[in-house]
């Protein structure tokens, strides 16, 4: 399973981070190389530090979200964003405009739904590369009080993004439990002014997070 593999990247890996506008985080679409202002911006970052201070060269990062993407939009680029890039990790963020569209738009994503698309991108995945998969979970911080009632159907659409992961052998980067740990100390607002939508320092705990539970610092890792 890819859990089981090394979590040592070289300058051969491509990192690839596809989902939504908090992947997209304001790229510019027409460079490739654009990695956007949040989080996988400030992954790449530090990967660039690590490398420096071991004197070698960092893998390659690659941006492919894109602002107000489902799970249901992610399949038909999937071949064309992911497996025709040839990604050695690929990372997942999707499922909070699942939700959010619910909401205000009335256009509901039914688990059951968003679950088995989720899984046929990843098996998809699987069958053609020998990439590792990250899932990263959505997360919710409510500014208002009617962002509350969102968790009836966020709740359960984590619940079936663990499930996925775990049914394909990803990676998963709790991204909900560290922005909640992180509101503790801090105003929802500052973490993500909207509730969604992370602040500069939401993203880095999101990048934390990846870094923690996707490539863990070790010994021999640089």
């Amino acid at each position: 399973m890819r859990l089981t593999q090394p979590t040592h990247l070289t300058e051969n890996d491509t990192l690839l981070f596809i989902g939504d506008s908090i992947t997209d985080a304001g790229r510019d679409r027409t460079d490739p190389a654009s990695l956007g202002d949040g989080y996988v911006h400030e992954i790449a970052r530090t990967l660039r530090e690590r490398a420096d201070a071991g004197a070698g060269r960092p893998p390659r990062v690659v941006n492919r979200g894109l602002n107000g993407n489902r799970v249901y939009d992610l399949e038909p680029r999937w071949a064309a964003d992911v497996t025709d890039l040839g990604p050695t990790v690929v990372t997942v963020k999707i499922g909070i405009n699942d939700t959010w569209r619910r909401y205000d738009r009335d256009l509901p994503s039914p688990v059951q739904e968003f679950e088995a698309c989720l899984g046929r991108l990843l098996a998809a995945t699987t069958r053609t590369l020998a990439a590792r998969l990250v899932v990263i979970t959505p997360f919710l911080l409510p500014v208002t009080p009617d962002q509350e009632r969102w968790f009836d159907d966020l709740l359960p659409r984590t619940d079936a993004v663990l499930r996925a992961a775990r049914a394909h052998g990803a990676q998963v980067v709790r991204a909900d439990l560290a922005l909640l740990h992180a509101a503790r100390d801090h105003e929802a607002a500052e973490l993500a002014p909207d509730g969604v939508h992370p602040s500069p320092l939401g993203h880095r705990l999101i990048a934390d997070a990846w870094l923690a539970a996707a490539l863990p610092l070790t010994a021999d890792a640089t």
